[in-house]
């Protein structure tokens, strides 16, 4: 992760304007939101694309989500890495026995 926010941050440094403020970063983070939520409607939805609708990979909205969630976090200094792992852990405590396990067959 620590690569992907770096790479991302080379990316951005070399433009004047730098990164979005948080406000028109979260505008952003939603209007690719919608273009994912749009792609899997049509995907795994009821609304078929129109014949005239080009053709996006789920993939392809995926990246933008990420691009720009990677920008959110650079922007507030925050490490996806160190977020991640507090989630992660959260899960793994708070919610360990929420859901229902996968039995494994015991080796005899």
């Amino acid at each position: 992760m620590k690569d992907l926010q770096n790479e991302v941050d080379t990316y951005i440094s070399q433009f004047k304007e730098g990164y979005f403020s948080p406000l028109a970063m979260l505008a952003r983070l939603t209007e690719e939101l919608g273009e994912l939520a749009r792609e899997v409607n049509h995907y795994y939805g009821e609304k078929p694309k129109k014949s005239s609708e080009t053709e996006k990979a789920i993939e392809e909205e995926l990246g933008d989500v990420l691009f720009v969630l990677i920008c959110f976090a650079n922007a507030l200094n925050i490490d996806l890495e160190e977020a991640h792992d507090y989630v992660m852990a959260k899960f793994n405590t708070r919610d360990k026995n929420r859901w229902t396990r996968i039995e494994t067959d015991k080796m005899e």
